[in-house]
């Protein structure tokens, strides 16, 4: 859905375990690795049982002679913290999603330290946007406002998160995918911190829906700080190469 009729679709179980994967997927220059299952459900138990077949997809797709990697990872490998994160910020996740993902990183930071292929880990934070397919609170307002309800179950709204757009996003992950000057954690980011309440609000008077937030009807997650956001410095630097 939404793909560019120009891209070349390869029917190809990335889980199979197959060691010649990367000759199979044509030998690509590079690799976005997007693919997780169940990434709003934080504490699913898919995030621990896949992480094994993840390794050796990207581990295989590497030995075969990829040359650039990019791995989206997010904000939830962090864990508890307050304020920007950069690539040097201390991670102790605290889901079983941000564990896995944690986990990959670290696999991965490992595995290819003295090789030929560059790695960029693509950190994201609050996407939006895709309200059609997505599965983010955005959506699901989107379908409570189609289904005529009255009001929205919310938490407090008070966190400050690093929100940005999906079509920004996406500018983001090739800008750093196709360079190879800026390695590493690249937090593809704003670097802005907002209220999780005023950019729903937001939300609800650009898209014009009658629907209500009921504050205070879900308590807040435990693990998420009162205010944390990217530190966009990498990828300004990267986006600003690209322009000129």
């Amino acid at each position: 859905k939404g793909l560019d009729e120009r891209a070349e679709f390869c029917d190809v179980p990335i889980f199979s375990g197959d060691r010649d994967i990367f000759r199979q997927l044509g030998s690509p220059d590079v690799c976005i690795h997007l693919a997780w299952r169940d990434g709003f459900r934080h504490n699913s138990s898919a995030h621990m049982k896949d992480l094994s077949s993840h390794v050796v997809f990207l581990n295989h797709m590497v030995e075969g002679g990829l040359q650039s990697l990019s791995v989206m990872g997010t904000m939830h490998e962090v864990g508890y913290w307050e304020g920007p994160i950069n690539e040097s910020t201390p991670c102790k996740p605290q889901s079983q999603y941000g564990i896995a993902k944690n986990a990959l990183r670290q696999s991965l930071m490992l595995s290819m330290a003295d090789g030929p292929c560059k790695l960029h880990w693509l950190r994201a934070y609050y996407i939006t946007g895709d309200e059609a397919h997505g599965s983010s609170i955005f959506a699901k307002l989107t379908q409570a406002e189609e289904e005529g309800k009255k009001t929205f179950p919310f938490t407090s709204g008070k966190n400050l998160y690093d929100f940005i757009d999906v079509e920004e996003l996406a500018n983001m992950i090739v800008a750093a995918s196709v360079q190879s000057e800026i390695n590493g954690i690249i937090n593809v980011c704003t670097g802005k911190p907002q209220s999780l309440a005023d950019r729903v609000e937001n939300f609800l008077k650009e898209k014009n829906f009658k629907i209500k937030l009921d504050y205070g009807a879900f308590p807040d997650r435990p693990y998420d700080s009162p205010g944390t956001w990217g530190d966009a410095t990498r990828i300004n630097r990267i986006l600003e190469k690209e322009r000129i």
